[in-house]
């Protein structure tokens, strides 16, 4: 069956479930509410299946609307990155990084980052990229990205450079009034019996699969995958539709804003180590500078044994 899909359906997907509202994302697209609003009802009608669903008051993707979210996103994503290096060819213009963080939409720490490269090199450009499934390795293989920041592991990680730059703690994020909200921390039976709202790369069926950021032991009775969007997952768990696990400093900024709590996962915190990935040998002087002031700004310590909570972004915003 062919089913006609066009960029401007595929800008619609990701504009929306960015925004959470058909308004929102008119105002991105520079479109009328209306006319978007029809937009999405033919392709709906078009697919013969509804892709949001709504949450509150907020537009959420349904398991349609996020198995066409990916497709839209790498896609999109695809075509915009072709455009700007054929643009580059025709200019002339050769001295960029091209630069993904995995798991990650939070970037307080960047900007700082960008003024120092370009201090140092003031005619190279920097592009923030979305690797394909949240995989940056297999982009750096490819040639499609020159940096990543990096936490999951990749059965190809040992064919990139890997840098350790520092370790941050995995946090339970609930409701204000939850009763986790004033323990001093949760362990793997606690998980029992809950509903558990993560991003899409923890998705059971992906293959291969990634292990929740949860205790091994730990069986919650339902796993509920969302897009990579950090708004979203805050939203559902502040209006009570599951817990979350988040990075500490992805979810701290939310406290105050959406009534959620972060609570630490066992006696001892649950960490990941994350680290500034490159391909192997030698790079450019552009590419080095910026690899510089990155591992500058988030390198730090290994802290050896986590006493209380911790916010591994200080060191990276101070």
């Amino acid at each position: 069956m062919d089913v006609e899909v066009d960029v401007r359906d595929l800008e619609l997907l990701t504009a929306t479930a960015e925004a959470g509202s058909l308004t929102a994302a008119a105002e991105r697209l520079f479109v009328s509410q209306p006319a978007l609003s029809q937009r999405l009802t033919r392709l709906e009608e078009r697919l013969g299946m509804r892709l949001f669903d709504r949450v509150g008051r907020r537009l959420v993707p349904n398991a349609a609307g996020r198995r066409m979210l990916v497709m839209a996103q790498r896609v999109v994503g695809e075509l915009e990155s072709a455009v700007r290096d054929v643009r580059e060819m025709r200019d002339g213009r050769e001295r960029r990084v091209r630069f993904a963080a995995q798991c990650s939409t939070t970037f307080q720490w960047l900007p700082p980052v960008l003024r120092a490269f370009r201090e140092r090199e003031p005619g190279a450009e920097v592009r923030i990229e979305m690797a394909a499934d949240d995989a940056p390795i297999p982009a750096l293989l490819a040639d499609l990205i020159d940096v990543a920041l990096v936490t999951t592991p990749d059965v190809q990680m040992g064919r990139v450079e890997l840098t350790p730059l520092f370790d941050d703690e995995m946090v339970a994020v609930v409701p204000d009034g939850h009763p986790w909200a004033g323990r001093r921390y949760v362990n793997a039976k606690d998980f029992e019996g809950v509903n558990l709202i993560l991003y899409d790369v923890y998705d059971p069926n992906r293959i291969p699969a990634i292990p929740p950021p949860i205790p091994p032991q730990a069986r919650p009775a339902r796993i509920t995958t969302v897009p990579l969007v950090t708004d979203l997952i805050i939203e559902m768990a502040a209006g009570g539709q599951g817990i979350t696990v988040l990075p500490h400093w992805v979810a701290a900024p939310y406290v105050a804003s959406h009534g959620v709590a972060l609570v630490r996962i066992g006696a001892r915190a649950l960490t990941r180590t994350w680290y500034c990935a490159t391909r192997p040998g030698p790079h450019p002087p552009h590419l080095e500078a910026f690899v510089e002031e990155l591992t500058a700004r988030l390198m730090r310590p290994a802290v050896p044994e986590p006493t209380g909570p911790t916010d591994p972004s200080a060191a990276a915003v101070a």
